[in-house]
C-alpha cells in the first residue's frame, strides 16, 4: 500500500510554522490543547461562509491571541467591527481566558487547498455534477496562479450504490518536495446519498530562501584536506 503523509504536518517546523504557538507543563497541556480545538471548531463553524481556511493562536501569561485568516473578513467584522467584539466575548465565555482577535485577509483564495475543497462540496450538496465541479476547481486554480493542483473525490459519488474513489491532476505537485509550498484541505460533502470526502492539495510554488549569508558561510564545509590514516 502507499504510505501517504499530510503535507502540512511534513513541513511543519522545516519550512512552515506551527499553528499554535505557546509553551505549558505537561500537566496543563491536554487542557490548552482541548481549548485550542473548541476555539478552531466554533470560529470555522460560525463563520462556514467566512472563508477561514487557517486559526493560529498565541498564548501569553495574560492573553490568548487569535488570528484569523479569511478570504471574507467583512463576514466576521460586521459593521463598524460590532461583530469582532460580540465574537472576542462568546470565545471569553466559551474558554474562560482573555481573547484578543486578529484578522488577516487572503489574497487569493483561489489557492487555498481547503476554501476549494469546501467550493467544490458546495457545489456536490446542491447535486451538481463531480467531474464538472472537479473541472471547474482545477481550471479556477490554474488561472489564479498555482504550479499544480490534485483533487481526490471518495464516496457514493453520482449516487452509485458502490464507494469509489476518483481524482484529477493538473500542473505539478511534489509531494516529497521539503521547499515546494503544497497547501492541503479536506472537507466532506454531507450529501443525501451518504458523505463524499474531498481532498485537495495546491502547489502554490516554492518557500523562499531564508537562509542569509553569514548561516550559508557558517554551514560550509572547512577546507582544511581530510588526514589520511595509514594501517
Amino acid at each position: 500500500m502507499g504510505q501517504k503523509v499530510n503535507p502540512i504536518g511534513f513541513r511543519t517546523g522545516v519550512m512552515l510554522d506551527w499553528k499554535s504557538r505557546w509553551y505549558a507543563p505537561k500537566k496543563e497541556f491536554a487542557d490548552l490543547l482541548l481549548e485550542d480545538k473548541k476555539l478552531r471548531d466554533y470560529v470555522t463553524k460560525k463563520y462556514k461562509f467566512a472563508g477561514i481556511p487557517k486559526v493560529e493562536i498565541e498564548r501569553t501569561r495574560d492573553e490568548v491571541k487569535v488570528v484569523l485568516h479569511a478570504a471574507r473578513p467583512g463576514v466576521i467584522i460586521g459593521r463598524k467591527g460590532q461583530q469582532v467584539e460580540q465574537l472576542q466575548d462568546e470565545l471569553q465565555n466559551l474558554i474562560g481566558r482573555r481573547i484578543n482577535i486578529k484578522i488577516e485577509e487572503i489574497s487569493r483564495p483561489e489557492i487555498q487547498a481547503h476554501l476549494v475543497a469546501e467550493d467544490i462540496a458546495e457545489q456536490l450538496i446542491k447535486r451538481a455534477p463531480f467531474r464538472r465541479a472537479i473541472k471547474r476547481a482545477l481550471e479556477q486554480t490554474m488561472e489564479a496562479g498555482a504550479k499544480g493542483i490534485k483533487v481526490q473525490l471518495a464516496g457514493r459519488l453520482g449516487g452509485a450504490e458502490m464507494a469509489r474513489r476518483e481524482k484529477q491532476i493538473a500542473g505539478s505537485i511534489p509531494l516529497s518536495t521539503l521547499r515546494a509550498k503544497i497547501d492541503y484541505g479536506f472537507v466532506e460533502a454531507k450529501t443525501a446519498q451518504g458523505h463524499i470526502g474531498i481532498q485537495v492539495w495546491v502547489n502554490q510554488g516554492e518557500y523562499e530562501d531564508q537562509a542569509d549569508g553569514a548561516d550559508a558561510q557558517e554551514g560550509q564545509a572547512s577546507k582544511k584536506p581530510k588526514r589520511s590514516y595509514k594501517r
